[in-house]
């Protein structure tokens, strides 16, 4: 696990999700791994007339559609070498040396989980290069990566800049357990401000165990702030996040709880499209 894999794909969100990327890799000294992948889409070639031939569709037509074909998956071969050619020298006129390069076809979830074992991190924009104009529109993948990948994802939306505050949704139950541990043991969040909130639910034992974290997370050197709220789950953290300007927020997945339905399943398009801030998903 020694790749910050960061997902580019052409879109205005690259330059984004190249200097999260560039950020992460320095702050974990990991290699940083540029992955651009060409996934097929729907053409209307020669394989879509194949079976009109017997009504007086000429051969030659349908030979010239697919060698058209032909020459726009080139064309995406080389657009894509060149994309990646420029983000790689943009991470190393940042200072990060150790950059990578991995070009592959296929849907970018199937890429992801083929390179997962060499993964710290995976860097993603939160839409792609078919939603250019919409800013409530997701990066179909994200979802689907979310249920399947099990190294933390970073999804980043428009306009990063370098986070100086982030705020941890802990629930008490084993899930944030887990993200709470991976912030202590990571290094990527050291440094930066932190914001340990919660909302009362029916846990008896979670007032104890939010101190116990709290603790955890000053004794690792942290500076924390801490807030026990009560409400709404969505508006409370959505509220919290505004009136502290918080710039980063992280939150544990697939656990049972109100928040984890609120942040991984049907509730997560409405978060990411309610926030312009980043989001660590970890697992």
């Amino acid at each position: 696990m020694n790749k910050v894999i960061t997902c580019i794909d052409g879109s205005g969100m690259t330059r984004s999700v190249t200097e999260a990327g560039i950020w992460a890799a320095a702050k974990l000294n990991k290699t940083l791994c540029f992955l651009h992948t060409i996934e097929k889409e729907t053409q209307h070639g020669a394989d879509d007339y194949s079976g009109a031939i017997g009504l007086g569709a000429r051969s030659a037509l349908l030979e010239q559609m697919t060698a058209l074909d032909e020459e726009k998956n080139k064309l995406a071969l080389k657009l894509g070498e060149e994309l990646l050619t420029s983000v790689a020298a943009t991470a190393r006129a940042a200072g990060h040396a150790d950059v990578q390069t991995q070009q592959r076809h296929g849907d970018v979830v199937d890429a992801i989980l083929q390179m997962e074992s060499e993964a710290r991190l995976i860097v993603l924009g939160r839409r792609g290069s078919h939603h250019e104009a919409q800013f409530e529109a997701l990066g179909s993948h994200i979802e689907t990566l979310l249920r399947k990948v099990h190294q933390p994802v970073f999804i980043v939306p428009e306009g990063f800049t370098e986070p100086r505050s982030f705020m941890i949704a802990y629930d008490g139950r084993e899930s944030a357990d887990r993200a709470l541990q991976k912030v202590l043991d990571g290094g990527l969040l050291h440094g930066i401000r932190c914001h340990l909130v919660s909302i009362k639910n029916n846990e008896s034992a979670l007032k104890n165990k939010f101190d116990d974290a709290a603790l955890k997370l000053k004794d690792k050197g942290l500076d924390v702030t801490t807030a026990f709220l009560e409400g709404d789950i969505h508006e409370s953290l959505t509220q919290y996040q505004t009136d502290n300007d918080i710039d980063l927020m992280v939150m544990g997945a697939f656990g049972h709880s109100r928040l984890r339905q609120f942040f991984v399943g049907s509730n997560t398009q409405k978060m990411l499209e309610r926030t312009r801030s980043p989001l660590i998903i970890l697992r």
